[in-house]
């Protein structure tokens, strides 16, 4: 079953030459830099369950999954092991690890009386703990920095400690890591390896992939090269396909925001990020037509952070479909900022026809508006103030923005224009986080038409104002103000 040319030596056997290499170098430290789904995780579980199920075994081990989900997955894989070596393992659930504290871990124990403790991405969880170490998808944590300051101590005693994981951009402290190895020596001592989806490839990974799939599946007529195209082909962008398969850094100093600033904003894998509890809501919309998106951006304020609750994605829609889906948000909305550069002029006026120019700003994109919609992003990630979905796409597309400067010293803000859009999502998501602060952008002035005058309203367009009445107010602040408690005539 299957097209793939290269058969592994033992067709048979449980592990790949990458796996099995992984498993038998005892270092004291080891670190994996590795393509996405390759089975390194599955193995590396089968060597923890080995090493600390052995008799004379002294020390613990303890692991350190990015998210729960991945804390529990990890102690399912070790109690399959466990059965595979008849090496019976008494699973104990969750259990605290710490008298007084609120951490926990996962916890496998065997005959010998030690156990695998396998816990989420808290990094003082791993202080005062003695024992091996395990720190899975390690460049995904929120600071891999303190994780390893905090973990490498608890092997003083014995244990080893490995790393495994994917790279997420040249500033994070795995890179650092990896640099340190291939460019400075190896100070630390650390063994190395390095298995790219291509290096899986050539070791037999389609074979073994293709026992498993089912008779019916689209990969099964692919060979090794046709795969290869496959994957790259569904990646966000050739930049994540480069970092998620092939272990090259996504360059960091290019992108306006970085893997690790854009990660930090990120909700848990099991938040539900969706539901509405009761706060203002905001919205941002970047109009595309055909080649972009129209992006709408919802955020949510609670206290002083804005957590998305929505994101729509829109192409090659007429502009009455559009509107079908984007209206009925930003009547729940208090405020919505929408670009009505080029064709989103439309878009934009009649919007503010619909729900006033008081609630919907219309912004048009310029490098100094640019500018004032890129560093709200930033900052929002920075002090934490923003929360956002694990999504693929609007990673990439939050990656694909940099700055530049110019030989007048002037900033411009830039975005290759790909197949998925024109950096859309980040736009949108400036939009929203602009509408959130309340403040108008600043443009250069121009004269307001009486449209653009609420206190001169009334009822008309269908907005229920303060102003009341129905028809154009007056001129004079006595008269808007006549029917408001504290507001005399000549209060003003």
């Amino acid at each position: 079953m299957g097209n793939a040319k290269i058969i592994p030596a033992d067709p048979g056997g449980i592990f790949l030459p990458y796996q099995g290499r992984w498993i038998k170098d005892d270092s004291r430290l080891k670190l994996m830099e590795k393509g996405r789904q390759i089975g390194l995780s599955w193995s590396t579980a089968y060597a923890a369950v080995e090493r600390t199920a052995a008799q004379g075994q002294r020390h613990d081990q303890w692991v350190s999954s990015r998210d729960d989900v991945q804390a529990r997955l990890f102690v399912e894989d070790c109690k399959m092991w466990g059965g595979v070596m008849d090496r019976a393992a008494r699973d104990l659930g969750e259990v605290a690890i710490d008298e007084g504290s609120k951490a926990t871990a996962y916890a496998l124990q065997f005959a010998n009386g030690k156990r695998i403790h396998s816990m989420s991405s808290n990094a003082d969880a791993q202080a005062g703990k003695r024992g091996g170490r395990i720190l899975d998808e390690f460049a995904l944590h929120p600071d891999p920095r303190k994780l390893w300051a905090i973990a490498y101590p608890g092997i003083t005693w014995g244990g080893n400690m490995e790393l495994i994981s994917t790279h997420r951009g040249s500033q994070n402290f795995f890179n650092t890591l990896v640099r340190e190895i291939k460019e400075k020596g190896n100070p630390k001592g650390i063994s190395l390896h390095t298995v790219t989806l291509e290096d899986a490839l050539d070791d037999g990974f389609l074979y073994k992939l293709q026992q498993s799939l089912s008779a019916d599946d689209e990969r099964q007529a692919m060979d090794e090269a046709e795969y290869f195209e496959f994957v790259r082909a569904g990646c966000a962008d050739e930049e994540s396909f480069l970092q998620e398969y092939m272990c090259k850094p996504a360059d960091d100093e290019t992108a306006f925001l970085e893997y690790d600033l854009i990660a930090s904003a990120e909700y848990s894998a099991t938040a539900d990020w969706q539901t509405i509890e009761g706060g203002r809501l905001f919205c941002g919309v970047d109009i595309g037509r055909k080649k972009d998106l129209t992006v709408l951006w919802v955020l949510e304020l609670l206290g002083d952070v804005l957590y998305t609750r929505h994101i729509e994605r829109m192409q090659n829609m007429r502009k009455s479909d559009q509107e079908a889906v984007l209206w009925p948000w930003f009547k729940k909305a208090e405020r919505v900022c929408i670009d009505s550069t080029g064709l989103g002029i439309g878009w934009s006026d009649d919007a503010q026809d619909a729900f006033g120019a008081h609630r919907v700003e219309a912004v048009t994109f310029t490098p100094a508006v640019k500018e004032q919609l890129a560093y709200p992003i930033r900052s929002a990630m920075e002090d934490r103030r923003l929360r956002m979905p694990y999504d693929p796409v609007v990673r990439a597309d939050l990656r694909q923005v940099t700055k530049q400067v110019t030989a007048a010293g002037n900033i411009r803000f830039t975005a290759e224009r790909t197949p998925d859009g024109h950096a859309d999502h980040f736009w949108g998501l400036g939009l929203a986080i602009h509408a959130a602060g309340g403040k108008a952008m600043e443009y250069g002035y121009h004269p307001a038409s009486a449209a653009d005058r609420p206190d001169r309203w009334g009822e008309r367009r269908g907005v229920d104002y303060w102003a009341g009445g129905g028809g154009r107010m007056a001129d004079t602040p006595d008269n808007a103000f006549e029917d408001i408690e504290h507001f005399g005539k000549g209060a003003y």
